[in-house]
């Protein structure tokens, strides 16, 4: 038994282990190929393989397209659907430019036909303007963001994937903005010749600035196009003043006779421009840089996301961050006062340091001269209010930012509507001072209806107020609630609220002018205003509406229980 317990006890005994043993090192895997000399399959002297772009391109569209998610038979109703709309839009404005053409045979002095004379020429600048801004801000030429990863990084040429989209644009913009130039010279009443002149220069002007725009796009410069810009809005600011004074009889000119030829000038620059500049950057695709056509594509897929919701408000927001991103800081200044002293302060702060509202709020102050002299004198009321609502809308940031942030305006010691009547001051002072200078449209020295003083005094208020009340719907508006119930509609289920999104603002203005034109007293117009200011100021949310009153309902349970 001994004997088997001591044979037991060396079995189970443990062995001595070396150190090398307990540490098992690994044999080095790349030891067989330590002498091997490595060749590449690309050497200099062979032929690289051939990639074709275009190719490629069309093999990510079958991809896409081949996930589609609709029937023919759905886009067709879809098709159907668009193409009654356009019939019915585009007859509306048949009938407009024909109302427009009989009105304008009435128009028979010198003054009256001096001023239309100045209209194509204000809207080729201004048109000219919009498209060099336009151009500018999102390329032109773009690219989306999935592209500049997989595509523009690839080594394969960028011309052949750029190519259709440079000319796209330039030919996009030639037919949007002829057809723009040619809707506005038929409203303002000018002969076929002169509708088809002003047609064919604001096309090819705004194509060549395009063209133009897309080259620096490719040498990354932006201060020619800064500079450019600033003068077309400035000679379209210039015209459409002339305009006025010339209709109101305060300027006397007599067009030459060669004034006729200047459009096909124009027409002949754009066209040389056109060929020139999109020729320069055709041959320079290969130069585009990834980050500008990538930008360009973001700032497009924001502002898509932001129509899918028809949120006008918040295409706003992503076209001034984007312009704060390029500014990228600016020097803090300090406030004064204190209470709602000290929001009003930095509203003022905020205009000093970015002025550019005002000039938005001069043309707004030239919107009723320009709308009578034109001979749209009987919707001057509202086209007025509109062009002050859009001149107000970058006056109210922090009344957005306030409304949008609950829980920032929660911070402030004050209540909803102190809170909001701080933010009004500023925009109130500016609809004040367009009130003022308005006025002698509203009388009718411009060739509008004539009014006497006081009614004239009460309708530049009301159209003030409809400006103004417009600005803060715009601003103050609750964003789309999509936990509500949706209701059935052919584009699926879309949010009861989300269909009045787009006519946001322009709902008040439409309101509080609408006495006025209906001819009646612009005392009900101001009425009408006293009680839209009165709801915007209190700012009425029914979802907080409902959980206070779901508060009060459990303190009352609360209090009935202790009882």
């Amino acid at each position: 038994m001994a004997r088997a317990r001591r044979k037991r006890a060396q079995r189970h005994e443990p062995k001595e282990i070396s150190v090398e043993q307990m540490i098992e090192i690994p044999a080095d895997p790349y030891a067989e190929y330590a002498e091997k000399a490595w060749a590449f399959a690309h050497l200099p002297d062979a032929e690289p393989e051939v990639v074709d772009e275009k190719a490629l391109h069309a093999l990510i569209k079958t991809w896409r397209h081949g996930r589609a998610t609709r029937s023919f038979s759905e886009v067709f109703q879809d098709a159907y659907v668009a193409l009654f709309s356009v019939a019915m839009i585009g007859a509306m404005v048949v009938n407009v430019i024909i109302g427009s053409q009989t009105r304008a045979a009435a128009c028979e002095s010198a003054a009256c036909l001096n001023g239309r004379l100045l209209v194509p020429w204000g809207m080729f600048f201004a048109i000219s303007a919009l498209s060099l801004s336009v151009a500018r801000l999102f390329g032109p030429v773009l690219a989306s963001a999935a592209e500049g990863f997989w595509l523009m990084e690839a080594p394969i040429g960028r011309g052949r994937i750029l190519r259709g989209r440079l000319w796209a644009i330039i030919g996009g913009a030639f037919a949007v903005s002829a057809v723009l130039a040619a809707a506005v010279a038929a409203i303002a009443g000018e002969p076929p010749a002169v509708i088809v002149a002003w047609s064919a220069a604001s096309g090819l002007a705004s194509s060549g600035l395009v063209a133009w725009a897309a080259s620096e796009q490719s040498r990354d410069r932006t201060s020619g196009l800064r500079v450019a810009q600033a003068v077309l809005a400035a000679l379209a600011a210039i015209v459409l003043g002339a305009m006025v004074a010339v209709a109101a009889g305060w300027l006397h000119i007599e067009p030459p006779a060669w004034l006729g030829l200047v459009p096909w000038v124009f027409a002949a620059v754009g066209a040389v421009a056109t060929v020139g500049f999109g020729l320069t950057a055709h041959r320079r695709l290969e130069y585009f840089a990834r980050l500008r056509l990538t930008s360009g594509g973001s700032l497009v897929s924001g502002l898509q996301g932001a129509m899918f919701g028809l949120d006008l408000g918040l295409a706003r927001d992503i076209l001034v961050d984007r312009e704060a991103v390029r500014r990228g800081h600016v020097r803090p200044t300090p406030g004064r006062w204190t209470g709602l002293g000290a929001l009003v302060w930095r509203d003022v702060q905020r205009l000093l340091r970015f002025p550019r509202p005002l000039l938005g709020l001069a043309g707004a102050i030239l919107a009723p001269y320009a709308s009578d002299a034109i001979g749209l004198a009987l919707l001057t009321p509202l086209l007025a209010g509109v062009a002050l609502m859009f001149a107000l809308i970058p006056t109210l940031g922090q009344l957005r930012v306030l409304s949008r942030s609950t829980g920032l305006a929660r911070t402030l010691p004050f209540t909803t509507g102190q809170v909001r009547s701080a933010c009004f001051v500023v925009p109130a002072l500016l609809a004040a001072v367009w009130a003022s200078a308005t006025l002698p449209a509203f009388s009718g020295v411009t060739g509008g209806i004539a009014r006497p003083g006081p009614e004239a005094a009460g309708v530049a208020v009301a159209c003030a107020l409809a400006g103004l009340l417009g600005a803060i719907r715009w601003q103050t508006a609750r964003p789309v609630n999509f936990a509500v119930p949706m209701m059935a509609t052919g584009a699926g289920a879309v949010p009861p609220t989300l269909v009045f999104n787009l006519i946001r603002g322009f709902d008040v203005a439409a309101l509080v002018t609408a006495p006025i034109l209906l001819n009646a007293s612009p005392m009900w117009s101001l009425l009408i205003a006293f009680v839209v200011l009165l709801i915007l100021r209190v700012g009425v949310n029914m979802e907080e509406m409902q959980e206070q009153a779901k508060e009060q309902q459990r303190l009352a349970d609360a209090q009935r229980a202790a009882r």
